[in-house]
């Protein structure tokens, strides 16, 4: 088996359980578990956003862990602590040691994309790098897209379908402690900062606005069209699957860029993310169109995690782990606190106002992609490659 279809073929699972599984199934299950736990909304979006603190902390370790130990190790560790997080939430007896699990579970997607990516460079022949990390960056989408099917057939179980989700991250480290390459370390970090420009701030502003946003669906997608249509888990099951598969267009964001530009893109899907976020969650929609917001959600978020990865690179075109590092940490960040908000509103004030809201975030972080003209004209034109799954 070649280098390329081996770490491809390692990563794209990797990153399938570590994303689809890990971190985005608790907003799947989130009906069952508050119906077994007794969360309600506003702890529910408590300990959601934990699942995205996790992804915090891990990050801003991953990539030097990896410089000091090597991809397979931290890839491995990434898959572990996946498997420990899952079987946490599968076991949890209330809503303490669901939260700690669920950090734990979210934790393992901030420690995945660094080696996958440190692998790609190391082992990969230079001209199928892109296509081996294109079948990486897939993996997102696919994990959420299975997601559904598994929950449907396993009844709304959800400590079983954590269960095989753990059984299936730990397999999944064996495979990557068997598989990837023992990539170069070394014993120091650089330790300087990059400069935070106007340009920066507007990158940190946008997709910290973006993160929040995502919220609404990514946390409480499922119990919003579980409150709309009639069909019991079969309607978060099927959510699920459609923004999988919408995501898979986020595939194409790269010559999305290269023919519109990527403020056009950035501006045209947070849109996208806006309509998707009304259309699953408010009343005034009907409720058969809240499927076709999913698609369109999934499409949209993917799509923006890419162009939220080359305006990071483009910043900072001399530190690009640095610039990719920044753009999905303070996504992430976002994240972290959009999904507590989401949930107080929506208990507050109810699905209408509180979606509503979000869409209006994902507008204003649309206002904030006005950058080229911050960018020197050599920052403004430089080319890049989408490398892994964002966050």
């Amino acid at each position: 088996m070649s280098p390329a279809l081996r770490i491809g073929a390692v990563g794209f699972g990797l990153i399938a359980i570590c994303y689809g599984l890990a971190r985005f199934a608790f907003g799947l299950f989130l009906p069952q578990i508050d119906a077994d736990l007794g969360l309600g909304s506003s702890l529910a979006g408590i300990i959601s956003g934990g699942s995205f603190a996790g992804y915090c902390i891990a990050i801003l370790v991953s990539a030097a862990l990896t410089q000091r130990f090597g991809a397979r190790a931290v890839a491995t560790l990434a898959a572990l602590v996946a498997g420990i997080g899952m079987a946490g939430i599968a076991l949890a007896p209330n809503p303490i040691l669901l939260a700690v699990s669920v950090l734990v579970a979210g934790a393992s997607t901030g420690l995945a994309s660094p080696p996958m990516a440190a692998a790609v460079v190391a082992a990969v022949r230079e001209e199928r790098q892109d296509a081996t990390n294109t079948t990486i960056n897939a993996g997102t989408s696919v994990g959420v897209a299975v997601s559904g099917p598994i929950a449907l057939a396993m009844a709304g179980q959800w400590r079983l379908a954590f269960g095989a989700f753990a059984v299936l991250a730990f397999a999944l480290g064996v495979s990557a402690a068997s598989l990837l390459p023992q990539t170069p370390t070394q014993s120091r970090w650089p330790r300087t900062l990059p400069r935070f420009d106007r340009a920066m701030l507007h990158l940190i502003a946008a997709t910290f606005l973006t993160g929040a946003a995502s919220t609404a669906l990514w946390s409480f997608g499922s119990q919003l069209v579980a409150q709309r249509l009639t069909w019991g888990a079969a309607a978060s099951a099927a959510l699920w699957s459609v923004i999988g598969a919408g995501g898979i267009v986020g595939a194409m964001a790269g010559k999305l860029v290269a023919r519109s530009g990527l403020e056009n893109v950035h501006t045209t899907f947070l849109a996208v993310m806006a309509l998707s976020i009304f259309a699953v969650g408010s009343e005034l929609v009907p409720a058969p169109v809240a499927l076709a917001g999913g698609g369109l959600f999934g499409a949209a978020y993917v799509t923006l995690t890419g162009v939220y990865l080359i305006w990071g690179v483009r910043l900072l075109p001399d530190r690009p782990a640095t610039g990719l590092t920044i753009a999905f940490l303070m996504l992430a960040v976002g994240q972290t606190a959009g999904a507590p908000l989401f949930g107080w509103l929506l208990a507050a004030l109810g699905s209408n106002a509180s979606t509503a809201v979000f869409a209006g975030i994902a507008i204003l972080a649309a206002s904030l992609g006005k950058f080229h003209r911050l960018l020197p004209a050599s920052r403004k034109t430089q080319h890049v490659s989408c490398p892994v799954a964002g966050p």
